[in-house]
């Protein structure tokens, strides 16, 4: 069996947050973005938020024009966040719900209870070619109706599961992850997964075979404060290659 490569993306919003803590431009976002690129990161994610408390409009401008690799542009579903996506042409766009109080988001899109035209925004996204995404919590409702609303692609957000007792309890969210990625694979989506992953969670997960792309920010410039950024990422990077790998061998045994 050939082993499909995880894409790796590296989330850099934190990178900016402590540079606002601060003012003025230290340290810079889009240098971590080269960084993360060199230290083997496949694209770079980025949350323009509606109060901007960590990237800014200027950084999503430098991103476009100064990193060659791939932008994914994590945005709430509104009209602002859409002309900004429509102005930049992103790689790609991934859609995940927005409060003002919360510290990180929280949570996946309720799309099958979205009171909003979802769909709208995912026609207007994919029309200027950008790949659009649905950030959803690993429930099989949630699946089926980010499928209807066009979008090719769903992230799953795998909070619950990083942040679970090791065990039963997280044994039980990994297989509630295994049977939403399932579903969206038999509907022809493309899965992706992030939030919360670490050195201690990412292997079960990089070991799911239909999961494509992992993005994981926080934790990465976390542990930069200790070892580097190129050397948490790098070893992020070895993690999921080592994990999908194995995964793979003992299928094919």
């Amino acid at each position: 069996m050939i082993s499909r490569r995880l894409r790796m993306g590296v989330n850099i919003d934190h990178v900016a947050t402590i540079r606002n803590a601060r003012g003025g431009p230290h340290p810079d976002p889009v240098r971590a973005a080269r960084m993360a690129a060199a230290a083997g990161a496949d694209g770079i994610t980025a949350h323009l938020r509606e109060d901007r408390r960590h990237i800014s409009d200027n950084d999503i401008q430098r991103l476009m024009d100064e990193i060659d690799l791939p932008l994914n542009l994590e945005m709430a579903g509104t009209e602002e966040m859409l002309s900004i996506a429509l102005r930049h042409k992103p790689h790609a766009a991934c859609i995940v719900p927005e409060r003002r109080e919360e510290r990180t988001t929280e949570n996946g899109l309720d799309v099958a209870g979205a009171n909003y035209d979802l769909a709208g925004y995912v026609a207007r996204l994919a029309d200027s070619a950008i790949r659009v995404s649905l950030f959803i919590d690993p429930n099989l409702e949630q699946v089926e109706a980010a499928h209807r609303t066009g979008a090719p692609v769903i992230e799953l957000h795998v909070g619950t599961y990083c942040e679970s007792a090791a065990g039963s309890e997280r044994d039980a969210e990994l297989e509630r992850i295994i049977n939403a990625v399932q579903a969206a694979t038999d509907l022809g989506l493309e899965v992706h997964a992030g939030h919360g992953l670490s050195f201690g969670t990412v292997g079960p997960i990089a070991a799911i075979p239909d999961i494509m792309e992992l993005n994981i920010g926080h934790f990465l410039i976390g542990e930069a404060i200790f070892g580097g950024l190129e050397s948490s990422i790098t070893r992020m990077r070895a993690l999921m290659d080592n994990s999908r790998a194995a995964a793979t061998g003992a299928r094919s045994a």
